[in-house]
Order: C-alpha cells, then structure tokens, then sequence
C-alpha cells in the first residue's frame, strides 16, 4: 500500500469543475485583482473573524510586506524561531531588519518565557509562527508586546482556520500572514498567500503596497511591489473556501487516531501536548520518535510517505551565517530537529491507510525493541 503525502491529485480530481469557474475569467479577461479576488477577501477575512483582508502573491510576500506596512526596516530587530521554514526569516531580511531567534517550547512553538532575554533596545516586532497549524501561545505574546510596544506579525502559513478559545489565528497580532500554496490546507494552483489584520489603516497601506502604490492606474501615493493574488488562484480558493470547516475536522480527527496510537508507544514516541482550549488544524502530524531516520527510511519502504520538517533549524543553515549564532545556541529546537518527523495526516486518508501506517510504526519498534530514546 503506498500512504501517500500529497493529496492534490484526489482533491483536484474533479477539475472540470474549476475549469468551468477559470473559463469565465478568461472570457472577460479578468486577470487583475478581478472579482474573485475581493469576493476572496471578503469571506477569507470572514473565516478570521477579522474586517480586513488582501490577498498576495504568497506566504512570503503577506510576511515581507506586514512587516514593511509597519516601517520595519534596517536597524531594527525582529524576534522570531529557528525551526520554521525559511521563508519566515526571508522575509525578515527583505526588509533589511535583523532576525533575532528565541528557542522554542515543546509544542515547537515560540517559548514566551525566553523573550526578554533577546528584548533590546532595537526590537520593533515578534513574528511568532504557528508551526503544524499549532497557534503560538498569543495572549502571552500580545501582553509581552503590548509591555514593550512591539508589533507583532503572525506567521500562520501553516494555520487557517486553528484558534484559541475560538478566535482564530491572524486575528490576535497587528497583521496575520496565510500561504495558499499548493499543500497548505486551503490551497490553490501555484502561489498565492493573504493578509488579515483589524486596522483600516494598514489594510489600506497593504493594498497600496501589493499594487506597485497606485492608488489609480495613473496616480501613485507611495512606491511599492508587485503582490497581487492572481484572479485565477482566487477561483480555486473560492470554491475550497466553503470546505476548510469540513476538512479542518478531517484532519483533527485523523491526528486524534495517530496521537491515541502511537502514544501506546511512548517513550519511544513523543507525542506534543494538545491545549484543549486550542483548535490544532494539522497542516503537519509531527511526532519526536527514537531512531528516526531508520523510522524513516523504513517506513518510505512501505511506501509510507513521511518526511521531517524541518531536519536543519535556521541558525545553523549556511544562509544565517552573518547573524553569528552557533550549535547549542537553541537546545530545545536543535534536540527537536534530531528527533521529529512528519507522518501524513491530510483530510483525504482513508481508514486503511492510516491502519496500515500505524501498523508499521509499531512493526518497527517492535523489530526493534531494544531501540533506546535518544
């Protein structure tokens, strides 16, 4: 049996049916923030709870251009954490601020208690990421900044439609930064991200600053980038937008199957705390397992499509060289990294397939029973 990853093939089967959607768009040749854009926005901010939102080019751009709608740039210092994926960090360079890592807890988010051992004079924001779909604990980290007057921008690529006592992320912070690419829960056909924030303010500098700064076609109130979500990626979205409920609870569900069997397998198996005041949607099932690249490799053999997100934290990658960080500066997150691993968990699993890759988890340890946590 292959357990596969992806799901894009099953979710897309029906691709009639958005083609249909993409045909009256080339017909009237609307490409450009067209309709399905602002309809887009319009119930995307209603899912967040929130009044505004603008839709991007991608993840990466919703966090570059949060950050520069709130005058970050060189000098400043942005807190953020070592083991999320590279765009998080990206983005912060773009602006010509300076990356500052905090370590994180063992739910691989942003460990609050550790942020005034980082906190200068320099500080601007905190850029907390919702890693696996996981919120960050939010109301820690607004009470922290509202102290000190930081922005703060959440990442929550990984996290549509997750909550803390049912307000959603991207809500919580001064902007919040969603990716709609093509593995995220609500994907589209390529690239394609959104902002969401409570302030009119920025909502209008972010829709100035996606659109080159025009305000008409001939008249420009500031110099911008060229951010805009494709009218076609708002079709996609648009027709996925109604299920994110149903297939959040997919998810959930199959995470609760994974987490009730292989916790038999602890200590072998670590499995994070689950908040029950939080809504976890799951974008990624990471467990710390003992031996885990011999998991890996033998479960890839049974056609079990795990991987490790992500193997190498940032600090350690040869592109933050300059920021002068070493091995051992993040032990919590360097240890995490040696041990964690992604298992599929997407809403179009059937039973046997989650069966069979439970079956083989145990099969290993089982084979291996003399394995020691490491």
């Amino acid at each position: 049996m292959r357990v596969p990853f992806s799901y894009l093939s099953r979710q897309f089967a029906d691709v009639d049916a958005y083609l249909e959607a993409i045909r009256e768009v080339v017909v009237r040749g609307d490409f450009t923030l067209g309709a399905a854009v602002a309809e887009f926005e319009q119930c995307f901010a209603a899912l967040c709870q929130v009044p505004y939102a603008i839709g991007v080019n991608s993840g990466t751009d919703a966090l570059f251009l949060s950050l520069k709608a709130l005058d970050i740039g060189p000098g400043d210092e942005v807190i953020t954490v070592p083991n999320t994926f590279i765009a998080t960090v990206g983005a912060i360079v773009m602006t010509g601020a300076r990356p500052v890592f905090v370590d994180v807890n063992e739910q691989y988010t942003l460990d609050v208690n550790r942020l005034e051992g980082v906190l200068t004079p320099r500080t601007k924001a905190i850029v907390p990421v919702h890693l696996t779909g996981n919120p960050a604990d939010m109301p820690a980290i607004m009470a922290f900044a509202r102290r000190h007057g930081l922005y703060v921008v959440e990442d929550a690529a990984q996290a549509i439609f997750a909550a803390i006592d049912g307000q959603p992320v991207g809500g919580w912070g001064d902007a919040g930064c969603f990716s709609l690419h093509p593995l995220k829960n609500l994907n589209v056909w390529g690239d394609g991200g959104v902002i969401v924030t409570r302030s009119a303010e920025l909502a209008e500098r972010l829709r100035l600053l996606r659109n080159h700064g025009l305000v008409t076609r001939d008249e420009a109130r500031c110099f911008g980038y060229n951010s805009r979500l494709d009218t076609i990626q708002a079709v996609v979205a648009n027709r996925l937008l109604p299920q994110v409920p149903a297939l959040t609870a997919q998810r959930i569900a199959h995470a609760q199957r994974l987490d009730a069997a292989l916790a038999e397998l602890a200590p072998l198996i670590t499995i994070p705390p689950r908040r029950p005041n939080v809504r976890q949607v799951f974008h990624t099932y990471v467990v710390q397992a003992a031996q885990r690249d011999r998991l890996l490799a033998y479960l890839r053999q049974q056609g079990i499509e795990a991987k490790v997100h992500y193997p190498i934290p940032l600090h350690l990658q040869a592109a933050a060289a300059h920021l002068g960080y070493r091995r051992g500066d993040f032990p919590v997150c360097e240890a995490q990294c040696q041990r964690i691993i992604t298992l599929p968990v997407h809403q179009h699993l059937s039973a046997a397939e989650l069966e069979y890759m439970v079956h083989h988890v145990h099969r290993f340890y089982r084979r291996h029973a003399t394995a020691q946590c490491a």
